[in-house]
């Protein structure tokens, strides 16, 4: 739903703008904290820009350039992409931004979280003075006020509130284990019938526990930042198609991430924050 709340005003928009982009300026930005998500909504924007006759491309790290420089040199309406490489490119002069009149900053206070700000900042410094600038979290907090304070003016604030008759039926259960009896207990939990993504606070936790259960009998995939970008395109892909039902993730996964019929939800590190919490439980 956000995905859609903020890609068919920006394509409407854009579309009523007219005109063509000029080589190496996008005109509408969409920037994410990472490749899974960018990969998602870009999956999203696509038909609806195609619909209206833009075009799009993505633009994250752990892959060639090569093709992200050729989309950009041919002129591209909309641009979704993380702040790391997209800066990358801004410094290797392969892309501007004078032309951006849409900026859209998505997970807006993930990305403060993970220290992406001063990269931000830097980003959107960069883009028209005058555009319309877009921020979207599940979870606000004072993490993007430095950026509403710099980057809005006179904002608009919607907000949608938890509303009791629409929330699914979550149930949360808190399990108290022993260290020796725990690995037991996450097994069992794995192995059954739905669809479980198990979280880890770190990655070579996350790859240990993936490579534990599939040895155990549960086949599982991991997710994490030390995969390469097709390794992480793999592992999701056998989840969300069903060959592979659990899936061992770090908090990578607990943002944005949609699979659907996710059954269960096991923190089986603790997460660092409250924020964490919610959005790994919103998987289900």
């Amino acid at each position: 739903g956000k995905t859609i709340a903020f890609c068919l005003p920006l394509v409407t928009r854009l579309s009523a703008l007219g005109g063509r982009p000029r080589a190496k300026h996008p005109r509408a930005l969409v920037l994410l904290p990472t490749r899974e998500l960018a990969t998602q909504v870009h999956t999203a924007l696509a038909p609806l820009a195609a619909a209206a006759g833009l075009t799009t491309t993505t633009v994250f790290g752990g892959v060639s350039q090569r093709p992200q420089v050729a989309a950009l040199a041919r002129g591209v309406d909309v641009l979704v992409a993380c702040p790391g490489r997209l800066e990358d490119l801004m410094n290797q002069g392969l892309v501007r931004l004078d032309d951006v009149v849409i900026s859209v900053l998505d997970e807006a206070d993930h990305m403060a979280d993970l220290g992406f700000l001063p990269g931000v900042k830097r980003i959107l410094d960069r883009t028209a003075p005058d555009g319309q600038r877009l921020l979207f979290s599940a979870t606000l907090d004072n993490g993007v006020d430095v950026l509403v304070r710099r980057y809005l003016t006179n904002p608009v604030t919607h907000s949608v509130d938890d509303d009791p008759t629409t929330e699914p039926d979550m149930e949360h259960h808190v399990l108290t284990v022993s260290n020796s009896d725990k690995p037991g207990v996450v097994r069992e939990l794995a192995s059954g019938q739905g669809r479980s993504v198990l979280f880890m606070r770190t990655k070579h936790g996350a790859r240990k526990l993936a490579k534990e259960l599939t040895q155990a009998g549960v086949p599982a995939v991991d997710l994490h930042g030390n995969l390469n970008q097709n390794a992480r395109d793999r592992n999701l892909a056998q989840f969300r198609d069903g060959r592979v039902r659990v899936l061992v993730a770090t908090d990578v996964a607990a943002r944005g991430i949609h699979v659907d019929d996710v059954a269960l939800v096991v923190h089986v590190d603790p997460p660092a924050e409250h924020k964490a919490y919610l959005h790994r439980s919103g998987r289900t």
